[in-house]
């Protein structure tokens, strides 16, 4: 009788292994998918902020059309759009664009805006040198505001590459922003000011 024992012990031992290997899988997909979307350039993640060249000059000679589409992600009540819908620039020369947001709630919140662009293979081309993308964006009930965008296109974009499609999703992140105090501190603020 002791040998089931025994083997259904080893059983239940390799099934919580295989629990604990599949949740830590889960935690340690996250990071390996944005270093591979980051080494390949798929999924259109954009770099986080570039440092330009000063003097480097624009490619005068060429154009490339830049669109800019905005989304909401899931529960995100604010308006949120680009005010400039599409452009036409020179690799090289440093451009600024505008998005606009408003919270049209009784209540502070706390956006997020994730880049993604298209075709991937243009992100390794693609530089923001400022962009509201880079911090979380508060504002208090009934706030708007426009945020700037910086961008580049590099001189060195594959000539078959003539258009570029910049688009953000905004999320809704004032849950974690009540833990870190920032609604707190924009309601405090408008309240004061």
């Amino acid at each position: 009788m002791a040998r089931p024992a025994r083997s259904n012990a080893r059983v239940i031992t390799w099934c919580m292994a295989g629990v604990i290997g599949m949740f830590a899988f889960g935690f340690a997909l996250v990071p390996l998918y944005d270093v591979f979307c980051e080494l390949t350039g798929i999924n259109g993640k954009t770099g986080g902020r570039y440092e330009a060249t000063v003097g480097a000059d624009a490619d005068v000679t060429r154009t490339v059309q830049v669109q800019f589409l905005a989304q909401n992600g899931p529960g995100m009540p604010w308006t949120f759009r680009p005010v400039t819908r599409s452009i036409e620039v020179h690799p090289g020369e440093p451009v600024t664009v505008n998005f606009f947001a408003q919270n049209p709630t009784a209540v502070a919140m706390v956006g997020q805006a994730v880049p993604s662009l298209s075709p991937s293979e243009g992100t390794l081309y693609f530089h923001k040198t400022e962009c509201f993308c880079f911090n979380q964006q508060p504002l208090a009930a009934g706030e708007s505001t426009e945020m700037p965008l910086v961008f580049i296109v590099d001189r060195d974009l594959p000539a078959h590459i003539t258009k570029l499609t910049l688009s953000y999703t905004l999320y809704d992140q004032s849950k974690q922003a009540k833990v870190s105090g920032t609604v707190r501190a924009i309601t405090t603020t408008n309240e004061n000011g």
